[in-house]
C-alpha cells in the first residue's frame, strides 16, 4: 500500500458559500480528553450546518475503541472541527485523514492541528466526501477505523458507507463507526454486519464491519 502523506495539506481555496459562512461562528468549547495532547482546547464551529460531537459522547466512544487506536490509520469523514480525528492522534493513531468540504471548517482544522501540535500524522482533504473516497482508493489507502458523521438530515451516510465497501477502504480488521440520529429512519447498507451500538438520548453510535470479515 502506498504510504499516505504525513504533511498537513490545507487547501487555500474557499468554498464561496457565503450563506454557510454566515451561519457559522467559531467558539472554543471542546478539548482533547486524553493522550499526548490532553487538555488542549479546540475551536469548534457552531451553527445550523454543523453539530459537534459532545465531549461526553466522545469520551465514551474513545474508551470503547482505546485498544484499537495505537498505530492505527484513522479516517475522519465529514470532519467538522477535526475533534474526533485529533483525539485519535492524541491517543496514538499513526495517521488521521480529515475530510471536510466547508472552508470555515477547514480553517478551524488547520488551527486546531497547529494548536495541539498533532500535525505530523495528519492529512486534510478539502473536498466532498465522495471525491475524497475516490482519491484515497486511487492511492490504495486502507483504514483501520473510519468515523462517519454527516449532517443527520443530509442522507449522505448510506451512500458513503456503500462506497467505503465498494472501494475496499477498510483494512482486514477495519471497521466503521457511524454517528447517527436516534430517531431518524435509516437502512443499513447491504454488506455490513452490526458489531455493537451505543445509544444516547438523541444520538446512536453504530459499529459496522463488512459481513465477510465478521468473526
Amino acid at each position: 500500500m502506498r504510504k499516505l502523506c504525513y504533511t498537513i495539506n490545507i487547501c487555500k481555496e474557499k468554498c464561496g458559500d457565503e450563506k454557510l459562512c454566515s451561519m457559522l461562528r467559531v467558539v472554543r468549547k471542546m478539548r482533547i480528553i486524553a493522550g499526548k495532547a490532553k487538555g488542549h482546547k479546540l475551536e469548534t464551529i457552531d451553527g445550523l450546518a454543523t453539530r459537534p460531537t459532545t465531549d461526553r459522547i466522545k469520551e465514551t466512544l474513545f474508551n470503547m475503541i482505546s485498544f484499537d487506536l495505537p498505530g492505527c490509520r484513522f479516517l475522519d469523514l465529514f470532519a467538522g472541527s477535526g475533534a474526533i480525528g485529533m483525539e485519535a492522534l492524541s491517543r496514538g493513531a499513526e495517521q488521521a485523514v480529515f475530510v471536510e468540504n466547508a472552508a470555515p471548517c477547514q480553517d478551524v482544522i488547520a488551527r486546531n492541528l497547529a494548536h495541539t501540535k498533532l500535525g505530523e500524522g495528519a492529512r486534510v482533504l478539502c473536498m466532498e466526501a465522495s471525491a475524497a473516497l475516490d482519491r484515497l482508493a486511487e492511492e490504495n489507502a486502507a483504514f483501520d477505523l473510519v468515523y462517519i458523521d454527516p449532517p443527520y438530515e443530509a442522507g449522505l451516510a448510506e451512500p458513503m458507507l456503500e462506497k467505503i465497501l465498494e472501494k475496499n477502504l477498510l483494512s482486514e480488521d477495519g471497521y466503521v463507526i457511524w454517528e447517527r440520529a436516534a430517531k431518524r429512519p435509516f437502512a443499513f447498507p447491504a454488506g455490513y454486519a452490526v458489531l455493537r451500538e451505543k445509544e444516547y438520548r438523541t444520538t446512536v453510535l453504530t459499529f459496522l464491519r463488512p459481513e465477510d470479515r465478521t468473526k
